[in-house]
């Protein structure tokens, strides 16, 4: 049962049109605004429509629908009858009026740019244009809620075009959450918190829920496309194996115009290795590379018919590997979502003094290491093919 946290208390004490939540890791800031409108629609007399966004129908239903539902779930109140899961819109609607939540997502001009509502909520704001922004502003009576990782400064804290920045407007309240406003949030997830407080960035964003440096992520420049052009090419599969704590993360990598796109296929906890091979079976058929350090695992799904090897570890690999990747162009499906959010978050670690060290975060890493292992594969293998032929060749680094 979803408990009132402080972090809710905190949001309902806010007053003005546009309402900014910045939040740490498990600040609880999407789940209390959700219970905020659900509360508002089970509560207002008249008509109302509320409208949550976010930057991508894929990002949605893995966040803010997902969460909805448990909160509808949990607290009895969901009634399947009122719920259009191909609209993706719930009705509240009783005897005192209309009331509808609708969620859609910002590449959708033709929502963005259509029928206007009175309550707005723009799930990961940081993630979603000024323009866009600016638009379903102006198609909002009332209230605007906007929460979001503050990983760096975007339109949020720094004005468009000579406009001012959406904190400084007198129509807007600004408020942080951290952890520590979650009291629902259990004791293992604060102490995975808690003992990244000497990684500085690392924990000024997702610790404190301050404003984060950029230069600290590992991968930028990437692209989001809507999904794998029919002319590209499958390279391999990534694999990394993940159990009780960690997914089991998988990705499809193909090879299109000199550029690599990375479409995810597996981001699961407690996925047994025959689970993970049926998925890969119901694929097309390509080379899996997976984690090395667990050679039971790949010698197992080997044995279910799937052609696996391990990849290249060694000294420097890890780093060498990333340098690969960071000179490839790269694309991401729309719907990876988790390769997404990984992207976006894998930092380098820094010392207690804030100098940045060459290492790799071990966090928001499961995607980022799959797609290493695929994409800077790096010299000459030998592997074991299941067909007939036995054991061939297999030339890494070259698409196809």
């Amino acid at each position: 049962m979803y408990i009132q946290t402080t972090a809710y208390k905190k949001i309902n004490e806010l007053n003005k049109r546009i309402r900014g939540i910045s939040g740490g890791s498990s600040a609880s800031k999407t789940i209390s605004i959700l219970q905020w409108l659900v509360d508002a629609l089970q509560n207002y007399k008249g008509n109302l429509t509320i409208s949550v966004v976010s930057e991508t129908m894929p990002h949605l239903k893995k966040g803010a629908i997902r969460d909805f539902l448990n909160i509808m779930t949990e607290h009895g109140y969901f009634a399947d009858s009122k719920w259009n899961k191909t609209e993706s819109i719930y009705d509240f609607t009783d005897k005192s009026g209309r009331k509808i939540l609708e969620f859609f997502s910002a590449d959708q001009p033709g929502k963005v740019r259509g029928p206007r509502r009175d309550i707005l909520f723009v799930n990961e704001a940081n993630n979603i244009s000024y323009e866009t922004f600016t638009q379903l502003e102006i198609r909002t009576r009332k209230i605007i809620w906007l929460d979001w990782n503050p990983v760096s400064a975007f339109w949020f804290y720094e004005g468009d075009e000579g406009e001012k920045a959406v904190k400084d407007r007198d129509d807007c309240d600004f408020l942080i959450l951290t952890y520590n406003d979650n009291e629902g949030l259990d004791e293992a997830s604060i102490k995975t918190i808690e003992e990244r407080r000497y990684n500085k960035n690392w924990f000024r964003v997702y610790g404190e829920g301050l404003l984060g440096e950029a230069e600290g992520r590992i991968y930028t420049g990437w692209t989001i496309i809507d999904e794998v052009p029919e002319e590209a090419k499958l390279d391999s599969y990534g694999l990394d194996f993940g159990y009780t704590n960690d997914p089991t993360a998988c990705d499809a990598i193909y090879y299109w115009n000199g550029a690599y796109i990375i479409d995810q296929i597996i981001h699961r906890k407690k996925l047994a290795n025959k689970e993970i091979a049926d998925i890969l079976r119901l694929q097309e058929r390509g080379l899996v590379i997976a984690d090395s350090a667990e050679p039971k695992s790949i010698d197992e799904i080997f044995g279910y018919g799937l052609n696996i090897v391990a990849s290249i570890k060694g000294k420097d690999s890890v780093n060498q590997g990333i340098q690969y990747v960071q000179d490839q162009k790269v694309f991401i499906t729309k719907r990876s979502v988790d390769v997404i959010k990984e992207y976006r978050n894998y930092l380098w670690l820094v010392d207690r003094d804030g100098k940045q060290l060459n290492v790799p975060s071990p966090v928001w890493n499961h995607h980022m290491d799959a797609l290493r292992y695929a994409i800077s594969k790096g010299r000459k293998v030998e592997w074991k093919m299941n067909d007939p032929g036995g054991v061939k060749p297999f030339f890494a680094g070259l698409p196809g």
